[in-house]
């Protein structure tokens, strides 16, 4: 990691100091991971967008490349807008991205390696036919962006690629393909992949598979996933894509995109993936925000950064939702581990860690409650919400518990992030998962909210959660990955050798076992300047 000031640092993944950053495009291509980002040269707010360039031989590791492409044609001159890379079979690597024109109208337009010869694809060149597509009757000027990754549709031999758009009726959510057989000229293929009413604008929309289909194509699950301008959610739902009839129908139409399961539910925006065919995984990435004030931002110089890269696999134990965990390179920075594993947490009780530092760590825990406290309970608590019940202060038989970060030995500063377990209506017990970062910071100007959802647990589970901690940035995987939630903090006191780490217990009717709970610090990953050879 990539210190930036005493309270708040960059994370593992590339931005730029002093500049505003956003994915566009991530991609493998000769032996590198690229990622061309939304960045702003001039400036610490979203403006005039441009796409920066970094490369990684691992997904930890990054090198700056040149800006790969500034708004410097009239169908872009008001930005360079989210994109994707797309390598076709002859190895030739494009670029599509949207283009928010001198009007604001925003076109789809195409990009090649000046240079296809260069392995780090420094220069880019945009395309003379450019704009390649303008947004169709019936569609908002400002309302077609972000065209996916393409992908090869053997039926009719074209190339496939899905945009982001609404429709004012009913306010709906949308996602247009097109199909090319060149990259320049388009059809639009009549009626929407998918549409969901009153979900609003869609942007950055992914489509991929994450389960094959052993007997037919139509078995195949699809992750369906799009980015809800109304809220700044990441929504997704499973369902399967008959590509003939271009529909993709939600396998629970109650958990349909936009309406039910969120990609993250914290600070977390606008992911974007790529399939890695080196380790043969889906990579995810997601932008994270800041939640302090611009004034804030202008005066630390830089806003904006990445998540740690997530691998996604189907849930087969649950087969209704996908998992992310953090890429396995994030573990070789990985040292001085120490283990607490055992212990016993008592109602009302905090227990301290002792680290030796607090600000750059993986945390494995895992909890259990005392099963006669759980078949003492009777009571149902249907009305639990991470966001609406008073965070981890609020007490019940079964919770909260869980962990303290970036905490004071007062308690004046800490991020909880904690398991709150009950009972429903038909008797089986509910378990939510949240962060309360209401009282992570005594700075004034900070969004501070407690957020979070139910987490399924099967029948014998321990309640586990892996925690990256990374100065301003916390991000939870929780039960495997089945739920993730990432916060930004930025505390005053709790830094340096100011913050702890601490177990606490705040369920008044039962003790939690800790059956696992290991520390590791993590070393940093300087990110290295670009040096022309």
């Amino acid at each position: 990691m990539e210190q930036r000031d005493a309270a708040v640092a960059a994370h593992w993944l590339p931005f730029p100091a002093g500049r505003e950053l956003h994915e566009a495009a991530p991609m493998y291509y000769r032996g590198q991971y690229h990622f061309f980002y939304q960045y702003n040269p001039k400036g610490v707010v979203w403006n005039k967008i441009a796409w920066g360039h970094a490369v990684s031989p691992d997904l930890v590791h990054w090198r700056h490349l040149p800006v790969a492409m500034v708004p410097d044609q009239w169908y872009d001159i008001n930005g360079v807008l989210t994109g994707s890379a797309t390598m076709l079979p002859n190895g030739t690597v494009i670029l599509l991205y949207t283009g928010n024109s001198d009007t604001f109208m925003q076109v789809q337009c195409l990009a090649l390696p000046a240079d296809p010869t260069d392995p780090l694809l420094r220069t880019w060149t945009k395309h003379p036919a450019n704009p390649v597509i303008f947004p169709p009757p019936g569609i908002g000027d400002r309302d077609f962006r972000d065209p996916m990754a393409a992908w090869f549709d053997k039926s009719d031999n074209t190339w496939r690629t899905i945009i982001g758009s609404k429709d004012d009726h009913g306010h709906a959510g949308i996602a247009l393909m097109y199909k090319t057989k060149d990259f320049i000229k388009y059809e639009l293929i009549p009626n929407p992949v998918h549409r969901v009413e009153g979900t609003g604008m869609w942007e950055c929309i992914d489509l991929y598979p994450v389960s094959g289909g052993s007997n037919s194509p139509e078995e195949v699950i699809y992750v369906m996933k799009a980015s809800v301008n109304d809220e700044w959610h990441d929504y997704y739902a499973l369902g399967r894509f008959h590509a003939e009839a271009n529909r993709w129908t939600p396998m629970d139409p109650e958990a349909d995109v936009g309406i039910g399961m969120r990609v993250d539910w914290g600070k977390f925006y606008a992911s974007t993936s790529f399939y890695d065919p080196v380790k043969q995984r889906r990579v995810s990435w997601g932008f994270v925000g800041e939640t302090d004030s611009p004034n804030t931002d202008i005066a630390k110089g830089w806003a904006s950064l990445q998540g740690i890269p997530r691998k996604v696999v189907l849930d087969e134990k649950t087969g209704t939702n996908i998992l992310q965990w953090p890429v396995e390179e994030i573990d070789t920075l990985r040292y001085n581990a120490t283990n607490f594993s055992g212990i016993t947490v008592e109602s009302s009780s905090v227990i301290t860690l002792p680290l030796r530092q607090v600000a750059q760590l993986d945390i494995e825990a895992s909890f259990r409650l005392n099963a006669s406290a759980i078949a003492a309970l009777n009571e149902a608590d249907v009305s639990y919400n991470c966001s609406t019940s008073g965070g981890a202060t609020k007490r019940g038989a079964l919770g909260p518990f869980g962990l303290l970060i970036h905490a004071t030995n007062s308690g004046s500063e800490q991020l909880a992030v904690y398991f709150y377990v009950y009972k429903g209506l038909d008797g089986g017990l509910r378990t939510q998962f949240c962060h309360d970062e209401s009282g992570s910071s005594r700075a004034k100007e900070l969004l501070k909210r407690v957020v979070g959802s139910i987490v399924p647990v099967l029948h014998g589970e321990a309640l586990s959660a892996r925690v990256l901690v990374d100065h301003s940035i916390v991000e939870s995987f929780v039960m495997g990955g089945r739920m993730t939630v990432t916060s930004r903090v930025y505390p005053m006191k709790a830094i340096h050798a100011a913050g702890r780490v601490c177990v606490f217990n705040n369920a008044t009717g039962s003790a939690v076992t800790v059956e696992k709970l290991v520390v590791h610090e993590m070393a940093s990953a300087p990110i290295q300047p670009y040096h022309d050879a």
